[in-house]
């Protein structure tokens, strides 16, 4: 055993039904399994979502593994891993197939979940990619509305690299709005952030704005 503390129950809820003949421990010994697996797999799904970001090269196994971990954790009444799911359902519609609408239902519902379990961290992603799609869209102003409230509730937790990201989201919106000098001042506080996290990502994309902008 990995030392999971789920696992763990497990292989004690199996010798109940085993050595105990309690068959009803294997109900919840399912269950305990069914949410090391939902775990597992949003974790997975993450890190080939990652390879995508650094290959550009679709992988078949994403969709699969964060709706296997949507539904696990639905099954399991489990809200905010749904919600956490969900959201990461509606960012692989939209970066990985560009499909905005089905994204968008995801990242909605996303919200709606991280929102009612206090789950600030992944409101703040769904807004940002809510945001994103604004953004792409052409309406500048609800997508602004929607990156700074992801940057609000992102600079309550401390998390600082997706403060910066959103930054730089922020100042294309300016620049496309004309406000040149928003856009400099979005971009020097993104670059400040950025290099006092270590978020060399971040800060690359800072420079590309910094040209672009």
């Amino acid at each position: 055993m990995s030392g999971d503390p789920r696992l763990e129950r497990a292989g004690t809820l199996y010798e109940r039904a085993v050595f105990g003949g309690d068959a009803s421990a294997l109900t919840d010994a399912d269950r305990e399994l069914d949410a090391v697996e939902a775990d597992l797999a949003l974790a997975r799904g993450r890190i080939v979502h990652a390879r995508f970001l650094e290959s550009g090269e679709e992988d078949p196994r994403e969709p699969d593994l964060f709706e296997r971990a949507a539904d696990l954790y639905r099954r399991l009444g489990d809200l905010r891993g749904e919600g956490e799911a969900l959201f990461w359902i509606g960012c692989f519609q939209q970066v990985v197939r560009r499909d905005h609408e089905a994204a968008g239902a995801a990242l909605r519902r996303s919200y709606e979940l991280a929102e009612a379990t206090g789950d600030t961290l992944t409101m703040s992603y769904a807004l940002r990619h809510l945001g994103v799609a604004e953004h792409l869209a052409g309406r500048l102003e609800p997508a602004r509305e929607l990156l700074e409230e992801s940057a609000r509730l992102r600079r309550e937790i401390g998390f600082q690299p997706g403060v910066a990201a959103n930054l730089v989201g922020l100042a294309y919106i300016a620049a496309a709005q004309n406000r040149g000098e928003d856009a400099l001042r979005l971009l020097g506080e993104a670059a400040r952030l950025a290099e006092e996290s270590g978020a060399e990502g971040v800060a690359r994309q800072v420079a590309e704005a910094r040209a672009a902008v």
